[in-house]
């Protein structure tokens, strides 16, 4: 693979990219940046644990921590054989940027390890997870750092994080992580948050574009919590679901896919392949079919430079954290492309996440449907603050998202000062 194309691809190089290009637009001091620029910390563990079988076998964790200057660090962990240092990285820039778009006081933060838990069992995710927990409680708390699920950990593992981090200090502290069960100090409407947030922003969209729900095309990749919920989401309220697509193939209906029978048949079967309401198709052609909104909400680097230029979707609206590389942004502004960024975008998880933490910490729980008006109330806030930077500026959506972030998270900078 030729030395652009993986330097295209790297994450980390793409978050620097777009927001060196923020700050310059900002006119950001050169030395306030630098410390922007980079994570303010970045830890590197390995985890022994025994396996079933009785043999021992050795994990690589990271746990990047962007900046605190606004709040807590907050942000995910992953488990997945393609977990990177330079990924987590961006994660935790991103997630810094997400927070202070949305103007939640937290900072951003990032966790993974690389491993492959399809091919582990609950026992050994068990016990990994509380070792990575365990490698890290200096680092952890509700004023320090606080962890929430992303690609394969769920609301188990944020569990045993909790009570890992509870039992080490000999009380209960529900709010060391987002994403419980409702049980042990979760949310209501958190599960859905993401999805609910991509079909608020695409509302907004639709009402800039003067565009109408019941006559918008919609493919989304991705039918995992993040694609389902906005898929079933959105349908109901009108939007037309043609396409759907996961790593194992896509199904497309022009007349429209009935999301509800296709969530019943993929719980039953674990796929989406067979669905009878629906043709099977190339996950990738999905990705350039003729839509109104194109919805990336699986993985990054899928819209790059190779095929952006047959993208036919009037938006793209990006449910996955960094779908679309830098280069393809210019190509995407040339075809004058509506791009609801990622920070934007899927900013509706770490929103209830926030509302979850706040939660916690009051020892009293909110109603749904307070949850879903909070929600609502502040993404599209925070949409009409990022258009405003657009026009004023006169820059892309994305940049004025990242012009927006870097301008809060530089003020509370400059306003705390440099300890030293």
């Amino acid at each position: 693979m030729a030395t652009a194309y993986l330097e295209e691809v790297n994450p980390w190089e793409a978050q620097v990219a777009r927001s060196d290009l923020a700050a310059k637009k900002l006119k950001l001091d050169d030395g306030l940046w630098k410390i922007l620029r980079a994570p303010s910390r970045e830890v590197i563990v390995h985890i022994p644990v025994q396996l079933d079988d009785g043999s021992l076998e050795t994990f690589t964790g990271f746990r990047v921590q962007h900046s605190t200057a606004r709040g807590p660090a907050k942000g995910g962990v992953r488990y997945s054989p393609n977990v990177t240092l330079d990924e987590t990285r961006a994660l935790a820039s991103w997630m810094t940027w997400k927070c202070a778009v949305v103007n939640i006081p937290f900072g951003g933060a990032a966790g993974g390890v690389i491993c492959d838990p399809d091919r582990m069992s609950k026992r050994e995710l068990e016990r990994l997870t509380r070792r990575y927990t365990a490698e890290l409680m200096e680092l952890l708390g509700p004023e320090k750092d606080v962890l929430g699920p992303d690609i394969n950990t769920d609301e188990q593992i944020m569990a045993w994080i909790m009570d890992t981090y509870s039992m080490h200090v000999r009380h209960t502290v529900t709010a060391v992580v987002t994403g419980k069960p409702l049980e042990l100090g979760g949310s209501h409407g958190r599960a859905e948050a993401t999805g609910r947030g991509l079909m608020i922003v695409c509302d907004e969209a639709l009402k800039r574009l003067s565009m109408n729900r019941n006559q918008t095309r919609v493919v989304i990749q991705g039918f995992g919590n993040v694609g389902s919920n906005a898929a079933r989401l959105m349908n109901r309220q009108g939007y037309k679901i043609i396409g759907v697509s996961t790593s194992r193939g896509g199904l497309f209906n022009k007349n429209g896919i009935d999301i509800d029978a296709l969530s019943l048949y993929h719980e039953l079967n674990g796929t989406v392949i067979g669905f009878p309401g629906a043709e099977e198709t190339d996950s990738a052609h999905l990705l350039v079919t003729d839509c109104d909104i194109l919805i990336p909400a699986a993985i990054e680097n899928q819209i790059t430079s190779l095929n952006a230029d047959r993208m036919k979707a009037k938006i793209l609206c990006e449910g996955a954290n960094g779908p679309t590389t830098a280069e393809a942004d210019d190509i995407l502004s040339d075809k004058g492309v509506f791009v609801i960024p990622d920070i934007l975008a899927n900013s509706g998880g770490v929103t209830v996440s926030y509302f979850e933490w706040v939660q916690d910490r009051q020892g009293y729980f909110w109603l749904e449907s307070m949850v879903n008006d909070q929600l609502a109330h502040t993404l599209r806030t925070s949409f009409a603050e990022v258009l405003a930077y657009t026009d004023t500026h006169d820059v892309s959506n994305r940049i004025a998202a990242y012009m927006l972030a870097i301008n809060r998270v530089s003020y509370t900078l400059r306003q705390r000062g440099i300890y030293a």
